[in-house]
């Protein structure tokens, strides 16, 4: 019985390390909408994840589909700041940029549609 619960313990703890590390975690994702011209994708930041820096490889409409509240942390300087957000409220991304590690600091997920704009 022993035994069984320290593997429990132990994979909690890998599994919390893939969730919280330093490179942040790969976000739940749904594609809504596809064709030629667009992508769009409702994305859940669960609370405490973080989202792994990347470049973003198109521009991008992110519409925020819930109050939130997040910690943002600047690639280059490693500045932390921390923005909310209203249900309903869009921001704009050009291709290329970098994307930092986001943390959901608040105690629900919250969802955004990622609308990508393709280009050919």
């Amino acid at each position: 019985m022993k035994m069984l619960i320290l593997v429990a313990l132990l994979s909690s703890l890998a599994t919390l390390v893939m969730v919280f590390g330093v490179a942040g975690a790969e976000l739940p994702k749904k594609v809504k909408f596809e064709n030629a011209k667009v992508r769009v994708s409702e994305v859940t930041y669960p609370p405490g994840t973080r989202r792994a820096r990347y470049i973003r490889p198109t521009d991008q409409v992110i519409v925020f589909m819930d109050d939130c509240k997040y910690r943002r942390t600047d690639s280059k300087t490693g500045e932390k700041t921390v923005r909310e957000r209203k249900s309903g409220d869009a921001i704009f991304h050009e291709k290329g940029e970098d994307a930092p590690v986001l943390e959901n600091l608040g105690t629900k997920p919250y969802r955004t549609m990622v609308i990508e704009l393709l280009r050919p």
